[in-house]
């Protein structure tokens, strides 16, 4: 069962494009805001910063290995009541971290968090796919980079509800602001219907439509899911560690200008992280519409191995501390964009939300790393082990690509004809 149709309009589909960013954007600060609250919740209870980070993994597994779930009800249902629930919990779970007085409640509001996080963010993907079969890489860059830059605007309002009310307050007020909004554009958001998407000029690369059973049974999707693990720990790591690593490197409250604009080194590399990791994803997807997607992958991901390395030489220099963050995360957030594409290029957009959901517990498993980081940091004294880790599995994915990737899917799709899917033209 589908939404209501509307009559065929072109504009219509970026008006969905914008309702699914203006989601992400409402549920980023889940993610990218969390290394704001280690340290306080850390110095008010007398955590462990190890303990503290597990929430952030559970809160990582819960939105991202619940995401094919969830993503079967939108193929089935629609987009609306999935992204409704996930608002409804995203609230709730912030809620219940302000009030949380010990790890345990902690992780149980880290998981529901994670399932909210995870309904909206698969839905909202899986939906721009189908919208745009025609611009998959581009749809669902913009689409990802409101969840990449969705926090940047609420960086320096957080840190100061924390700094002058308390990160309970920070939690509660921006929980609750956060999921009404969700819920309320939840309402308006529709699936495409027969006549609702452009004419697709060209042949698809997806033989057919293939079942989420169908998909995990090939030998390429396990290729995808291994290389998105490997780019996904990395930036998760420096996502959750952020702020430990800039007290660490004792650059966090050390002024730095840039362009006339000057905040403590954290502030900015915070700020523009954001902005950074939320431009790369329409922008890598962008060029993958045209150059291909393993040749994109294969660039994004070599930056990524080289910004890691280079931030463990040089990030104690509060300046390059902010660039080389910049870098990180502009050549890391890609991801969200070229695996759904290639994943939709290959299998089909008939079941797009519910595979692409599949292929995105990759970031689940790669979560499931983060927690390490802390320990083999305390155990070496020093981060530089756990960048050299990351660095060099950017580099092995980036091989992949071009190596493995690249020739596999040529071959995948070679072996039998392809599908060439015509829908109607939309009006102009």
């Amino acid at each position: 069962m589908q939404d209501h149709a509307l009559p065929p309009s072109n504009s219509y589909r970026w008006v969905q494009l914008v309702l699914g960013v203006v989601c992400m954007t409402m549920i980023a600060n889940l993610q990218y805001g969390w290394t704001f609250f280690v340290g306080p919740m850390q110095k008010l209870n007398g955590w462990e910063r190890t303990g503290i980070q597990v929430a952030f993994t559970i809160f990582i597994l819960t939105e991202t290995w619940l995401v094919p779930i969830e993503g079967w009800f939108v193929d089935k249902y629609g987009p609306k009541a999935v992204t409704l629930f996930g608002g409804l919990l995203c609230g709730i779970g912030w809620v219940m971290n302000a009030y949380a007085t010990s790890l345990p409640m902690l992780y149980v509001a880290a998981a529901v968090a994670g399932t909210g996080a995870g309904a909206v963010y698969g839905t909202c993907v899986g939906n721009s796919l189908k919208w745009f079969p025609d611009k998959r890489g581009l749809a669902a860059g913009i689409t990802a980079a409101g969840f990449g830059a969705g926090s940047a605007l609420t960086v320096v309002p957080i840190q100061m509800v924390i700094a002058n009310y308390g990160y309970q307050s920070a939690f509660l007020w921006f929980g609750i602001g956060q999921g009404l909004i969700v819920m309320l554009v939840a309402l308006f958001l529709s699936s495409p219907a027969k006549g609702q998407v452009p004419a697709i000029a060209r042949v698809s690369l997806a033989r057919r439509d293939f079942a989420p059973k169908e998909m995990v049974s090939t030998p390429v999707f396990w290729v995808m899911y291994a290389m998105f693990v490997m780019m996904a720990a990395g930036g998760l790591m420096a996502t959750a560690q952020l702020g430990p690593i800039a007290a660490d490197f004792k650059v966090g409250n050390v002024p730095v200008s840039i362009l006339g604009l000057t905040l403590p080194a954290l502030t900015f590399a915070a700020t523009i992280d954001r902005v950074l990791n939320g431009l790369t994803r329409p922008f890598f997807g962008w060029v993958s519409d045209h150059l291909g997607r393993e040749n994109t992958m294969f660039v994004a991901f070599s930056i990524e191995a080289a910004g890691i390395y280079a931030l463990s030489v040089f990030g104690q220099n509060p300046f390059l501390f902010v660039v080389l963050t910049g870098l990180v995360f502009f050549a890391w957030g890609e991801i969200y964009s070229l695996f759904p594409a290639t994943c939709a290029d290959t299998f089909g957009t008939k079941y797009a939300a519910t595979n692409a959901g599949l292929l995105y517990t990759a970031k689940g498993t790669a979560a499931l790393l983060v927690p390490f980081t802390s320990v083999l940091t305390e155990m070496t004294g020093s981060w530089h082990a756990v960048f050299l880790t990351a660095a060099g599995m950017n580099l092995a994915a980036a091989v992949l690509a071009l190596v493995v990737l690249k020739p596999m899917r040529a071959s995948y799709v070679q072996g039998a004809p392809t599908v060439q899917r015509v829908a109607a033209a939309a009006q102009p």
